[in-house]
């Protein structure tokens, strides 16, 4: 018997795998199902979770100044914490229990009041912040969790199946098991043993505080000097082709994972819901399209690519509902509900929802693999992961890309496109690769932005995940910046060919979606062979075509744009069937006046203010 096993007969042997009746829909993922209309928890998942907050834990004691606060409101519990506190000689248990009980114990500390009573004395705050708060019960109506993240001071809790999602969220170690009285001797003789042993090593190497994690990232950040504000990019052409073996690709593909939040709203279009539900070409939708290519890569290589959907709660209920008609394909999909943001939050973008719905996504994906995922995921075998930028339909996965990350040992790698300058542009198409600098890059991707920069940032990123899983107990890690990238090892831009970047922000996007300009073949996008320009048309579609419904209607069939420099199109114009547009074409309707292109008709630089133009 190995000791795997015989640490889960442990785990079996304390009912912790026994949760309730109700499973709320984020700790699905921590249970097997139902049996006697109670929820399993998945032991291997537990005991996963669990040797992550030990470590963290014992990381946290290497510091002599460190020292942490157990909560518990279950008398049964006390006797046991007792024992564990007086030998790890940490905060005692009856101030935290003081504490607890007094509430406000975190942010009311600054001059903490004192008070005798005929039975104890009562400590409104302890006079130093703690390093970590344990939560043994995980109260529903706690202010714990609320003060614990406002003060950014980490959470480790036992959590079952029917923590609510807005306490859930705030828990950085969470333990998914039953709270009954034997697992809870468990861990706390675990934590005993792991914060003993590290008292121990420390007694014997003699050594005085150490750095932690935070100031070890920060020391090889200042390390590597001026370097760490340059950027290696490397030409997409430039990648070596996948290996003609299926079954090295097969063992290539299943490491990885695609994230992809679906929080973009398409409001700004008339679309009441979010982005990936909008219709972009033939009747499928950005949604349709990543599930049918992660679909096509299993069934050719027999792999399995889970695609995990971070979903705020306004759009989880839509995105479920269209995930029904995948049932019988071969995909593996994990819908998760996000919580709502949080009043800071709502600060961060002045841009409206949709804008700032769509530029947090890194720090969801942070978020979600704080909640324990990262652990299952990596538990798994998985290695990589691809973070889908919600605006971006031409988002999927692409092998040559990951092959070039697993042969070379890159850690972050972050799709970048060139700007419209040509030089640049024919550059990268000479694969060669260079060395450009930050302030190179934008990630803002509108005409008018670009100016002086040579690289757009899609937003896309390639994970490692054990060097997240290295990271991302530090407060400096921000997947949401491009600067991220000096925080790991090796990092890379990767210069993507056009086709793999078609952001979905207004009609005019959709309108160069729908063209025969691109097409797509098992989720993919294809560019048009025909077009020689390197670049796509600029199009700017006027306040009339703002809405959906209104572009719909005002165009019979999408005009033929493949040798089409610009299209600019303002007042009250409607399109027949069959159009042509080439070179450079501006369409403006004079006030009052309904301006209708014919069928057929091809424009060529032209400038057209009324029918007579035509």
């Amino acid at each position: 018997m190995t000791i795997h096993s015989v640490v889960i007969q442990k785990l079996l042997t304390t009912n912790a795998h026994i949760g309730r009746q109700v499973t709320t829909h984020h700790f699905k993922q921590f249970t097997y199902g139902f049996r006697n209309r109670q929820s399993i928890i998945d032991s291997d998942k537990t005991l996963i979770c669990l040797r992550n907050a030990l470590n963290f834990l014992s990381c946290l004691s290497r510091d002599p100044s460190s020292s942490f606060l157990f909560i518990n409101t279950n008398p049964l519990f006390q006797p046991i914490i007792d024992e564990m506190t007086s030998r790890v000689t940490s905060l005692s248990p009856e101030r935290a229990s003081s504490l607890w009980k007094m509430r406000g114990f975190l942010t009311n500390s600054c001059s903490p009041k004192k008070f005798r009573s005929r039975h104890k004395k009562l400590v409104f705050a302890p006079t130093k912040m703690p390093d970590c708060v344990v939560i043994f019960d995980t109260e529903r109506k706690s202010s714990v969790f609320l003060e614990a993240e406002r003060l950014g001071i980490p959470i480790v809790a036992l959590v079952d199946s029917g923590i609510p999602w807005e306490y859930y969220k705030k828990v950085t170690y969470p333990i998914p098991a039953n709270d009954s009285v034997q697992f809870v001797y468990l861990i706390c003789n675990m934590i005993t043993k792991c914060l003993m042993l590290e008292k121990k090593k420390d007694g014997a190497k003699g050594t005085g505080k150490k750095a932690t994690i935070k100031d070890q990232v920060e020391s090889t950040s200042e390390s590597k000097g001026s370097a760490s504000d340059e950027v290696l990019v490397v030409p997409y052409d430039n990648l070596a082709p996948m290996s003609c073996d299926i079954a090295d690709s097969k063992q290539l593909l299943d490491k990885l994972v695609v994230v992809k939040y679906n929080g973009a709203l398409g409001k700004n279009m008339g679309f009441n819901g979010p982005k990936s539900l909008i219709e972009v070409k033939n009747g499928s939708t950005p949604l349709d399209l990543i599930v049918n290519q992660i679909q096509s890569l299993n069934s050719k290589y027999g792999c399995n690519i889970p695609l995990l959907l971070m979903n705020p709660k306004n759009t989880h209920k839509d995105i479920v509902k269209a995930l029904e008609k995948y049932s019988t394909l071969d995909v593996d999909i994990h819908p998760f509900e996000q919580g709502e943001r949080t009043q800071h939050e709502s600060f961060v973008s002045e841009g409206g929802e949709d804008k700032w719905q769509s530029s947090k996504h890194g720090t969801h994906f942070l978020s979600l693999m704080n909640s324990g995922t990262l652990d299952v995921l990596l538990a798994q075998g998985k290695e990589y992961a691809l973070v889908v930028n919600p605006d971006n339909v031409a988002g999927v996965v692409d092998p040559k890309i990951l092959n070039h990350l697993a042969q070379n040992s890159i850690e972050y790698c972050s799709e970048v496109t060139p700007t419209t300058s040509t030089g640049l542009i024919n550059f990268m198409a000479s694969s060669l690769q260079g060395i450009f600098k930050l302030e190179d890059f934008t990630s803002d991707h509108s005409e008018k932005s670009v100016k002086g920069f040579k690289f757009i940032d899609t937003r896309s990123l390639w994970l490692n995940l054990k060097a997240i899983k290295r990271l991302v107990d530090t407060s400096a890690l921000n997947l949401d910046n491009l600067s991220t990238l000096k925080l790991f090892e090796n990092s890379i831009g990767m210069s993507i060919p056009q086709s793999r970047f078609l952001p979905l922000n207004s009609t005019s996007d959709l309108f160069l979606l729908q063209s025969d300009l691109y097409s797509f073949t098992e989720g993919m996008f294809v560019r048009n062979d025909a077009r020689v320009s390197p670049s796509d048309p600029s199009i700017a579609l006027g306040p009339e075509f703002e809405k959906i419904s209104d572009f719909k209607r005002r165009f019979e069939t999408i005009p033929s744009i493949v040798k089409l420099d610009s299209l600019e199109v303002n007042g009250d114009v409607w399109f027949g069937a069959d159009i042509v547009l080439k070179g450079k074409v501006v369409i403006d309707a004079s006030p009052g006046l309904t301006l209708r292109i014919p069928d057929g008709v091809v424009l060529e630089d032209e400038e057209i203010n009324d029918p007579t133009d035509i």
